[in-house]
């Protein structure tokens, strides 16, 4: 009978007969209908299965990316929307169906057919596009043309028989034969453009060009919108991260439309098209307007989202609503059987009228609404991240045009620059990302408005009154929040300084016992900050609280007023849609003062990102690129011009006016080339006073030109002005142009135009030291071998731990300035330039380091190259070696010629340099000795610095062992298990330092919040299903369920007596329970039903102020708890660090101690709080949720098991990628910015070489890498928010199926509203649990890394003898005995002093040397029981100092040591911390160190300001301050640690007269790395690899000629 009832068995009427004739029959035009499907099916699987394996594709793409043919996107949307058609059509036949007296499968089954065509279809027309093929398309092409046709014939017979309108199946029907209609004509269109079929040429396709280039890995423009829509291309990324982490390759590059330099040039055009139309308008105004012309479009079309997404989200509440209204009644039946066809057809109303159509249509429409939303976030963030892109390359370039006075003179410091790329071009990407909101927003909640007032009538009003009202309130707290930020950011930048001075003198505060004076004041500071920081706590909480709050106090309002207002209740239809609209409004309004708050940010930021791009420029420079020839006029005006001028032909100045170099006999006719001629020039840096005055110059080309002159007088401007750096106010500066056939064979080997510049304030790129000095250039060895040996850095960079592949700079190793200097020269040599200016490359070097340079760098390499060389310096004695000199003063050129000329012509300047000259070499005598120890000393440093790297690295190796163990281990899952295990040890270990009594307040607050908020709903529920005794509505039924409006339908439901019953029995059972303790005064609620609204408000009331107080304390509790937990692991950091052996410094880059203080203290205090409060907030609200769901409809819970498994595996997956992509992220930033501020900083030398554009290429390429991994990290986060929304919305729809199927159980229809209310909750905070979770493990790994730190052994500060043991004036004498000592740094390293046995008498003046490293520092470290002593002891006056409390040890002797450390603040807090001296006594230990006349002179006397680090005094200075400060201690003990290393001879004389009167009658022992300075001592200790070796008077041991003293001596001098 299966076949009969195709067209049902209707006895009266035979369904086959075709009399009327055969399309008359509305059965077969149904069958016919079949026909093109069942056709698809037959052709299409043959060969998706068959064909598909043997179908080698014509042209190979690789990541089987897809050439879309024509229409692609059309025909996608299109099919989705038939397959949505197709489902109600289904649905449609199966509710007519229902209406029949025996099965019509006809009505369906043609239906359900065309959904799988359909489906096939695009399944289809995806491999053929993914392969290829066009040609296969036609079977495509045959089945949209047979289903039209098909479709039209059964429309035109419903039209024939008056089947219209107002029946629903026609209007489906209609639909389909037009979007039938539509898909024939996108297959015609694609027919017609690619010709692969009718046509006799095919064309050929490429495919484009991101596609063929292997690195791109960013596939969302290319993927079909299926998966473009749920992000599909990104699963193998995303699981793949599990096995090995993503990095820098894996995400490859950015498709060429999403490249900053693309976007760079869109925002440009856009942006002098702008200038050029608006000469006279607003200028900030142009950005906002070029930014539009260049990013509206994809802001338009992600708004369009937006809406959609937002209409969609209303379907929700209204389907909510209808399925409880028409849960438990019979659908009124609207529509009637036609006579012809002998069905039923339906109305349109009636098949909303269906539970389970709704159910569908609910899920529809939250999967629809959800992909639109994640769609629209993705078109901003993409198009913000391309508008960052742009605006950075805009700022780059801007900045490589800034002219140089604008730098110097302080109107764009480096930190406004900094600012414009950190943060103001991070504005205008958030304020894009949240500009679909401006707009979309206040449509959403007109809209919600109007729907709570269709549902409620007045109150509604009220309600939403409530929550508009307290909008502004929002705004205010988020202002404050972010001023309170500004508070704190202050007090941590103070506290961050003090901290960095900590570690920066840790050693001294050590050798002091000061370490607990420094450590208070940076608890001081860190009281401040945490003042502050409670302050954001509340507002943060004050946020929270209105957010969570809102929705209560709205739906409180509402149901009062709607009480007190109107006769009848709403029905629980009503009641919840209401609730859920509730939900919506709050999202949009906590939103908007955000965006707000973002909107007025942006505009600040595009003011000064205006006021930058307008500042001034450098000016064309032109005439450098000898485009300018000179003209005649500035011939005239020089004698010994050529009289014809030939373009090609440079112009030659004859010299006749000045002598040759004697070098260089002239043939009589012979002209003088000249490289660059200044013409009466007068410069300006910015002010209109001129720099430098009246210039007229001319640099012979291939030739040495010296420029000298006093400090101050412009000597430096010069060579600025020529290079064009200056603001020129007149005059001209003359380039020579090339002969032309020098031009051809020049043009490979010199870059002509560009100068090899080196500053006098060295400039150095964060790269290695190869890269520094070749700085671009192709790699040379032997050119680079020779100017390394003639800058003499080939020592240096033999100390470095990699060699020249060292990175040194910002990030890498800081260099002296010596070598920094050397490094810049060296560079400039290197480069293949004809024009080379040094500027005093001499200040910060050694004489013998000078000599060499100038011998072997200058006069030979850069001579022998024929190389013009302009070089700046002070050091006179080089005059000899120039060819030409130019003499300056104030500014304006006193003299130039030879220095025969100057001898003859003017007498006076040239004796002034002889006597300079004979000053200069009477010093050199005198320097030779210190000079060269200072670059043995620079030598050492570096030395020092790696030896303590080294170690540092087994450190940092520890960090990062564990990861490293995971990725050794071969067994790949237990890598897996350990990259996405979540740290729970390290959240606990968090929580308990924020007190367990907070932990559990915040626990049971939670808990009993959420309990609360589901008992406001449950109470909603009881109370909207009860129907009200004393007003019966008029027409006679008194079920809650009928609309009060007006609008109810003709037939009313018969069940309602009953229902009451079951209403009854129901509360009586589950509500007693849960609410008895809450309302004891009704003795358990057994007369719930007919209960007037006088018993349900007061209790209603009361509930929601109970859930209001929650929210706040629940909130205030959160933060609250963080900020102790913050407050607890600084402080335990501090001490721990402080209180550290010294060993730790050593081994502890300085870097990594800072980066605990500042960036994970800064997330521990501010970022994991909110995190955690959001994370418990969302888990628990989802697990309410599905709680009531559960509790609902039980039948839930087995659907609940593939849902919570699913939803595991994305949630693990996705946190693994997510860190791995927000490293990268981060990452990827540094560079970024560093780039930034380098450029800014060597713009003279950047220009000078003329590498703008290899500079601009580095920015581009560092823009395009961390746009990439941003990117990667926005669309890892819709994957995860696509595939969270669609299980949320698989969990609506099983509410509601398990809901629908349990009605027969008569569930009260109240209740099913609850559970979907709820249901439809989870959808929007399922993704924040994942979302949450990932960032608090990232955070939590701040938390992690303190505690590392945390575990650091302390210094054993007790001792084995109490204080009061310790004699007040101990030691007295200051007698020392050394017995059998031996040393080490730490127990696994080897002893560095081994047996020392030594005797000092009280009072003896001490000198130790040795060689490097023989140990000579660490015995002055044992004195203060520094490094471990293993072995033997040091008794000091009596006492052993290894039973001394530390305190006491280090207190009572005094150390000066080879580096001078002073503190920020006063000169007074510097010689004495402890506030323990009076003035007298410091101004006698100033005068001792000879600084009282210096000090006196300082506004402020003692109380003068010293900066950070002591900057504001010179070395010298500062090394007697440190004098000054031993001599404070008055101790009988005084050590000097190659205390005069770092000083000048006249200094070291004024130090070692004071010791020696000073100190007479103390012990003194000094260590010396020269050993002249120990030859009067009265005993000398010489160690060597740890052992003492001599100990003896100096005469004695000088006295032995194989002594290891006189060999020392000898090398020495």
């Amino acid at each position: 009978m299966a076949g009969l009832s195709f067209c049902g068995n209707n006895v009266t009427k035979n369904a086959y007969s075709v009399d009327t004739g055969m399309l008359n029959n509305g059965c077969f035009v149904d069958a016919l209908n079949l026909v093109p499907h069942v056709f698809l099916l037959f052709i299409t699987f043959p060969i998706l299965f068959i064909g598909w394996g043997s179908q080698s594709s014509k042209v190979q793409i690789h990541h089987n990316t897809w050439l879309h043919f024509p229409g692609h996107n059309l025909r996608w949307i299109l099919t989705f929307t038939l397959l949505f058609v197709h489902v109600c059509e289904i649905a449609e036949g199966i509710v007519s169906n229902k209406q029949m007296d025996t099965n019509h499968l006809h009505l369906f089954m043609p239906a359900f057919m065309g959904f799988i065509a359909a489906t096939t279809s695009v399944v289809y027309y995806h491999n053929i596009e993914t392969s290829n093929f066009p040609k296969l398309l036609l079977a495509l092409f045959v089945y949209w043309v047979l289903a039209f046709i098909t479709k039209s014939i059964k429309l035109w017979k419903f039209a024939e028989h008056d089947v219209g309108v107002q029946h629903l199946r026609f209007c489906i029907t209609a639909l389909l034969v037009v979007l039938y209609g539509l898909l024939m004509a996108v297959e015609i269109n694609v027919i017609r453009v690619r010709r692969y079929v009718f046509f006799a040429n095919p064309q050929k396709v490429k495919p484009p060009e991101d596609l063929q280039d292997l690195g791109v890995r960013f596939l969302q423009p290319f993927v079909n919108l299926l998966s473009k829509a749920t992000y599909w291309w990104m699963n193998p990324l995303i699981i793949g991260a599990h096995k090995r982490p993503i990095e820098l390759k894996k995400i490859g590059k950015l498709p060429i439309a999403m490249r900053a330099l693309t976007n760079y040039l869109k925002l440009k055009d856009a942006y002098d098209d702008q200038r050029q139309n608006t000469e006279d308008h607003e200028k900030s105004q142009s950005i906002w307007r070029s930014m539009y012309r260049a990013f509206g479009r994809p802001i338009l079309l992600s708004s369009t989202f937006r809406y959609l997404a937002d209409l969609l989200g209303f379907a929700g509440p209204l389907c909510i609503s209808g399925i409880v209204k028409h849960l438990n009644t019979e659908p009124v039946k609207g529509g009637s059987v036609v006579r012809d066809f002998d069905v039923y057809f339906m109305s349109s109303t009636e098949l909303l009228q269906n539970t389970s159509v709704l159910a569908v249509l609910l899920f529809l429409a939250l999967v629809l609404q959800r992909t639109f939303l994640q769609a629209s976030y993705y078109v901003t963030i993409e198009t913000g991240i391309n508008l960052r892109g742009a605006l950075l390359a805009m700022i780059y370039n801007k900045i490589l045009r800034l002219s140089t006075s604008n730098m110097s003179m302080g109107e764009m410091t480096l930190g406004q620059i900094n600012n414009l790329v950190a943060i103001e071009t991070n504005q205008l990407m958030w304020f894009l990302f949240l500009c679909p909101n401006l707009w979309a927003m206040p449509v959403q909640i007109v809209m919600g408005v109007i729907l709570l007032y269709y549902l409620l009538g007045t109150s509604a009003l009220i309600g939403a009154s409530v929550i508009v009202l307290l909008a502004p309130v929002q705004y205010l707290i988020a202002t404050k929040l972010a001023d309170t930020q500004k508070s704190t950011l202050d007090h941590s930048t103070d506290r961050l300084k003090k901290t960095t001075e900590i570690l920066k003198g840790i050693k001294l505060l050590k050798l002091y016992a000061w370490e607990n004076i420094f450590c208070d004041s940076v608890e001081d500071t860190r009281g401040k900050e945490l003042t502050s920081l409670r302050t954001f706590a509340l507002y943060t909480s004050m946020s929270i609280f209105m957010n969570t709050a809102l929705p209560i106090a709205a739906v409180l309002a509402t149901f009062v007023s709607h009480a007190l207002i109107n006769e009848t209740r709403p029905s629980p239809s009503e009641a919840f849609a209401a609730l859920a609209l509730f939900h919506i409004l709050v999202t949009p309004l906590f939103l908007l003062s955000t965006v707000v708050r973002f909107a007025v940010k942006a505009m600040v930021s595009v003011q000064k990102l205006g006021e930058f791009l307008q500042s001034d420029e450098i000016g064309d420079d032109s005439w450098r690129n000898g485009d300018m020839s000179v003209s005649l006029e500035a011939c005239k005006k020089h004698p010994g011009a050529t009289k014809a001028i030939n373009r090609k032909q440079p112009l030659l100045y004859q010299m006749e006016s000045y002598e040759q170099p004697a070098r260089r006999p002239l043939r009589p006719n012979e002209t003088e080339d000249v490289a660059v001629k200044v013409n009466s020039g007068f410069f300006t840096w910015g002010s209109n006073l001129s720099t430098l005055s009246d210039i007229n110059i001319c640099i012979p080309t291939g030739q040495l030109t010296m420029i000298v002159g006093q400090v101050g007088c412009g000597k430096s401007s010069l060579l600025l002005a020529m290079l064009g750096e200056m603001q020129t106010l007149s005059g001209k500066v003359y380039w020579s142009k090339l002969p032309v056939s020098e031009m051809l064979h020049e043009a490979n080997s010199k870059n002509r135009y560009s100068v090899g510049y080196a500053t006098q304030k060295s400039w150095l790129l964060n790269a290695t030291v190869e890269d520094n000095i070749t700085f671009g250039s192709p790699f040379n060895k032997q050119r680079y071998k020779t100017v390394i040996d003639a800058c003499s850095l080939q020592p240096d960079v033999d100390l470095l731990p990699f060699g020249d592949q060292t990175e040194i700079g910002e990030r890498g190793i800081n260099l002296s300035g010596g070598q920094r200097q050397r490094i810049c020269v060296a560079r400039a040599l290197y480069q293949n330039t004809n024009i080379v200016f040094l500027d005093d490359p001499f200040s910060a070097l050694d004489i013998h380091l000078s000599d060499h340079l100038m011998q072997e760098g200058i006069l030979k390499f850069l001579q022998d190259d024929k190389r013009t060389v302009v070089l700046v310096t002070h050091k006179l004695q080089y005059l000899i070696h120039a060819d030409w000199i130019i003499a300056m003063k104030d500014g304006s050129v006193l003299r130039e010629g030879t220095l025969k000329d100057i001898q003859t012509y003017d007498v006076e300047l040239y004796e002034h340099w002889k006597t300079l000259m004979n000053r200069q070499d009477q010093e050199l005598e005198k320097d030779t000795e210190i000079d060269n120890c200072q670059t043995a000393l620079e030598r050492k440093t570096l030395r020092r610095a790696f030896y303590s790297r080294e170690a540092k690295n087994q450190v940092d190796d520890d960090e990062e062992e564990e990861e490293e163990e995971e990725e050794d281990d071969d067994n790949m899952s237990t890598t897996t298990s350990r990259r996405s295990k979540i740290p729970w040890r390290v959240c606990w270990q968090y929580l308990s330092s924020g007190g367990f009594l907070m932990v559990l307040l915040m626990v049971f607050s939670k808990l009993l919040k959420h309990s609360v908020m589901v008992a406001i709903d449950y109470w909603l529920a009881t109370w909207t299903s009860d129907k009200k005794p004393d007003s019966v509505p008029a027409n006679g039924t008194a079920n809650g369920d009928v609309p009060v409006n007006g609008t109810a339908n003709g037939d009313a439901n018969g069940n309602a007596p009953d229902f009451g019953n079951v209403t009854r029995d129901f509360v009586n059972a589950a509500a007693a329970a849960v609410f008895s303790n809450l309302t004891n005064s009704t003795g358990g609620l057994e007369a719930a039903a007919g209960q007037p609204d006088s018993y349900y408000v007061p209790v209603f009331i009361i509930l929601c102020g109970a859930g209001i107080a929650l929210c706040l304390i629940t909130s205030l509790t959160v933060e609250f708890l963080g900020l102790s937990a913050a407050t607890n692991l600084h402080h335990n950091l501090l001490n721990k660090i402080i209180h550290a052996p010294i060993r730790f410094f050593d081994v502890t880059p300085l870097g990594q101690i800072l980066n605990r203080f500042s960036a994970d203290t800064n997330i521990i205090d501010q970022h994991i709080p909110p995190t955690l409060e959001s994370l418990t907030r969302s888990t628990l609200l989802c697990l309410s949720a599905i709680g009531v769901i559960a509790f609902v409809t039980p039948g839930f819970l087995i659907a609940l098991v593939p849902l919570a498994v699913s939803f595991y595996f994305i949630q693990k997956y996705f946190r693994v990628a997510s860190k791995d992509l927000q490293d990268l992220d981060d990452s990827t930033q540094l560079p970024l910015l560093c780039h930034f501020s380098e450029t800014a900083e060597g713009l003279t030398t950047i220009r000078a070489f003329r590498h703008e554009s290899r500079f601009k290429q580095r920015m581009l390429e560092l823009t395009d890498t961390n746009n990439t991994a941003y990117l990667f990290l926005s669309a890892a986060n819709r994957w995860l928010e696509v595939r969270t929304d669609y299980l949320g919305a698989v969990i609506v729809l099983t509410a509601a199926v398990a809901s629908i199927w349990s009605s027969g159980n008569k569930l009260p229809s109240s209740l099913v509203g609850l559970g979907l209310t709820y249901a439809l909750t989870v959808t929007n905070y399922l993704n924040w649990v994942v979302r949450n979770l990932a960032d608090l493990e990232v955070q939590m790994a701040a938390v992690k890394k303190v505690n590392s730190f945390l575990s650091t052994e302390s210094e054993n500060y007790e001792g084995s003898m109490d204080t009061s043991q310790v004699p007040e004036d101990w030691p007295q004498h200051g007698e020392i005995k050394i017995q059998d000592l031996c040393v080490r740094y730490d127990p696994l390293l080897k002893p560095v002093l081994k047996h020392v046995n030594v005797n000092i008498n009280p009072g003896q003046k001490v000198g130790i040397c040795g060689r490097t490293g023989s140990g000579k520092s660490s015995l002055s470290l044992a004195f203060f029981n520094m490094v471990d002593i293993f072995e033997g002891q040091i008794i000091i006056d009596g006492i052993d100092i290894c039973k001394l409390p530390l305190q006491t040890l280090r207190s009572r002797l005094s150390i000066i040591l080879q580096d001078p450390v002073l503190f920020s603040g006063s000169i007074r807090f510097n010689l004495d911390p402890e506030c323990t001296c009076t003035d007298d006594r410091l101004w006698e230990a100033l005068e001792i160190a000879q600084l009282k006349n210096m000090v006196k002179a300082l506004s402020g006397g003692l109380d003068a300001v010293v900066t950070e680090g002591g900057e504001n005094f010179s070395v010298g200075q500062r090394q007697l301050f440190c004098l000054a400060r031993a001599f404070v201690r008055k101790s009988s003990i005084l050590i000097m640690d190659e205390a005069t290393a770092s000083i000048d001879m006249a200094t070291e004389n004024v130090l070692q007269k004071v010791v020696m009167t000073a100190f007479a009658d103390r012990t003194v022992v000094t260590i010396a790395h020269l050993v002249s300075s120990i030859l009067e001592a009265e005993q000398v200790l010489v160690f060597s690899t740890g052992q003492l070796v001599e100990f003896d008077s100096a005469a004695n041991l000088l006295a032995q000629q194989d002594s290891l003293f006189s060999v020392l001596v000898r090398t020495h001098k």
